[in-house]
């Protein structure tokens, strides 16, 4: 009985012994051997990894890719903006043996350089960088977390810029800013506008000059639209260019020859000061009196039927036309040219 106790004992010990020599490596991890301290150059692949009791030691290295996110980290840019930005990196193992071996806890040190690389990051860019140009950045993150992780054994997959957090008073500005641009663009849009309607009006204008037909009919096609409303009232402006184009049109009445028209001189009055005689109100006077009574003024003789008619000439106002010359107006004339 007692040798059957201690065989059991021994197959016991045995199938705990070799559990202790057999480990199971997964399909996305690798096994670093130590034996006695000392790594081993040959990594486990996955499956079944035998040990030398007592003396090896394994550890599993995962080689998937790590998602870190970064915290936020607040900065202040290159044009003077306090901001707080935050990231995400991914990176994996590529060398397990240095992973194991030349850092401590790797996923630790990738967090503190990914932290330290986004505040050297902020203060070297402006705010419109991180605004919009967010890919040139992340490619200079990547370059400066991957810069010390390959020492690691470690490979820098991506680095992403996630947020960008602004203050409310930048946010305001901003907002003003691009208020201002958006009216900007649209009065640029509506001038456009007006000097295409311009052109195309100066172009019609143009035609209506030379056809003057056209104004009419487009003055017509006007009361035609708003007759359609059937309105009881309507009000149509009347183009000055078509009274015009009635002027033109209307042909001038013949003038009338009285025998008072046929006393009067040919010759075109004199000027005065540069201006045509007839513009002065005396001589308008005196050609007004002289229609009405028919006398002429070249001879002072009155015709006997005007006579028997007409009033006597006042004194004052024909004492200085005895002998009237076209270079002056008249008695109280002042014009050196006129000579009684």
């Amino acid at each position: 009985m007692i040798i059957l106790y201690l065989l059991l004992a021994a197959l016991v010990a045995g199938l705990i012994g070799s559990a202790a020599c057999v480990r199971v490596v997964k399909q996305f991890e690798r096994g670093v051997v130590f034996r006695f301290g000392r790594v081993r150059p040959t990594i486990r692949p996955p499956g079944l990894a035998l040990l030398v009791p007592i003396a090896d030691r394994l550890q599993k290295v995962n080689m998937q890719i790590i998602t870190m996110p970064v915290p936020a980290q607040d900065g202040i840019t290159r044009d003077n903006v306090t901001v707080r930005v935050d990231a995400v990196v991914y990176f994996n193992v590529v060398d397990p043996v240095r992973v194991a071996v030349d850092v401590e806890d790797y996923i630790s040190a990738i967090g503190q350089v990914a932290q330290t690389s986004l505040r050297s990051i902020i203060g070297k860019s402006d705010l419109d960088d991180l605004l919009s140009n967010r890919e040139r950045l992340n490619q200079g993150m990547e370059l400066m977390i991957d810069s010390p992780a390959l020492d690691w054994g470690v490979h820098i997959e991506r680095v992403e810029i996630k947020d960008v957090a602004l203050p409310e008073t930048m946010k305001r500005s901003m907002s003003r800013q691009a208020e201002a641009e958006r009216e900007r663009r649209a009065r640029i849009i509506t001038a456009d506008g007006e000097l295409q309607a311009s052109e195309k009006l100066g172009q019609a204008a143009e035609v209506m000059t030379q056809h003057p037909a056209a104004l009419q009919l487009r003055l017509l096609q006007t009361v035609v639209e708003v007759a359609a409303e059937k309105n009881s009232t309507l009000v149509l402006p009347f183009p000055v260019e078509l009274l015009r184009f009635l002027e033109r049109s209307t042909p001038p009445e013949p003038a009338k020859a009285t025998g008072a028209d046929q006393a009067t001189p040919t010759t075109a009055p004199a000027t005065r000061n540069g201006s045509p005689a007839t513009d002065i109100a005396p001589i308008r006077e005196i050609e007004q009196f002289q229609q009405t009574s028919g006398i002429s003024l070249d001879s002072l003789t009155v015709s006997p039927a005007v006579t028997a008619k007409g009033p006597a000439l006042p004194a004052p106002e024909t004492a200085g036309l005895a002998q009237p010359k076209w270079g002056g107006l008249h008695a109280g004339c002042a014009d050196p040219a006129w000579q009684p």
